[in-house]
Parts: C-alpha cells; sequence; structure tokens
C-alpha cells in the first residue's frame, strides 16, 4: 500500500497529456468503458458512444475508487451527485442513459461510430488550429479557476488571437461570404 502510494503513477501522467492536448481529442467508445477504459474516455475532449455501450466505475465493489482521475474529471463533467452516485455504487449505465446525464456526447449505432467520429474530426479539423488551441486551454485552464479569474484567463486567450494569420483570414472570409482557408499561424 506504501509502495502505491508512493509511486507516480504512469497512467496519471498518461490522462493529463491526452487532457492537455493541444489539439481536441475524440473517444469513441464501445462496449465496455469500466474503471480505466472509463477514466480514459473522461480525459477526451468529446466523447462519443455506441448503442452498445456500458461505462462505469466499479471500483468500489473491489473496496478501492478510481485511481486515474475518475473522482475529479467525472463530477466536473456531469456534477458532484451523478458522479458520486455511479462512484459509490459501481453501476454500469448504459450509452443512452450516459447520454442523458451529459457523461456522452452523442449516442450511435455501433457500425456508425468510428464514421461519425471521423466526421466530427474533420469538420473540427477545418476550423482555426491556434482558436482550437486557445479554446481547448481557455476551458481546461478556466475550470482551474474561480470564474472571474476564468474570465479573465479567456479574454488573454481571445485578445492574442487578433495577432494571428487565421483571424484575418477568418474575419476576411466572413466578410467576403466564403469559407476561410486557416493556416494554423
Amino acid at each position: 500500500a506504501v509502495e502505491m502510494a508512493l509511486t507516480d503513477k504512469p497512467s496519471h501522467r498518461a490522462l493529463s497529456i491526452i487532457e492537455n492536448l493541444p489539439k481536441p481529442v475524440i473517444a469513441a467508445i464501445a462496449g465496455y468503458a469500466l474503471g480505466g477504459g472509463l477514466e480514459l474516455a473522461l480525459a477526451a475532449d468529446i466523447r462519443l458512444a455506441a448503442d452498445n455501450a456500458q461505462l462505469g466505475l466499479p471500483e468500489i465493489k473491489l473496496g478501492i475508487i478510481p485511481g486515474a482521475g475518475g473522482t475529479q474529471r467525472l463530477p466536473r463533467l456531469i456534477g458532484a451527485g451523478r458522479a458520486k452516485e455511479l462512484i459509490f455504487t459501481g453501476d454500469f449505465i448504459s450509452a443512452e442513459e450516459a447520454w442523458r446525464i451529459g457523461l456522452v456526447n452523442k449516442v450511435v449505432p455501433v457500425e456508425e461510430l468510428l464514421a461519425e467520429a471521423e466526421k466530427l474530426a474533420k469538420r473540427i479539423a477545418e476550423r482555426g488550429a491556434v482558436a482550437l488551441r486557445m479554446a481547448k486551454s481557455a476551458i481546461n485552464e478556466g475550470l482551474r479557476m474561480d470564474l472571474e479569474a476564468g474570465i479573465r484567463y479567456e479574454h488573454q486567450c481571445f485578445s492574442l488571437l487578433f495577432a494571428t494569420e487565421d483571424q484575418k483570414e477568418g474575419m476576411r472570409a466572413f466578410a467576403e461570404k466564403r469559407k476561410p482557408q486557416f493556416k494554423g499561424r
């Protein structure tokens, strides 16, 4: 037990890296996403689920608790009350229930899951890379701050974007009623 408490878990670092990648991360969930599998999906920015998905944090049934961020990321996503119920009972929920409570963004038939994730990724990839990076940073960092500090940080990110080529192209394309050609600068 002492060894476990003193160990810097590689899973913590890996999930933190995923959560803080400068690009959006989409999790495509099919079948069972339990324990560490759900904690991995929680580190993603967007979660899509197949209609056959079952999600849960069953660690309590083993006399332990989620150990890779589940007790922290889940309440921030779905609220403390719902997160406590899932963590305290260890129950699994269906994809539809996960969608209803905001744990996943969308539920699709299992055979369409990867195509749906790719379609969403392509839509996101059409946006300005610098603005995407700033939006993700504003959200992630803002969640670690109080509201007033988060709003100040958002404004800093917003202001920095006015120095980018992408912002100028985006505004020009809007005025010219055409699709912008972002360069990531």
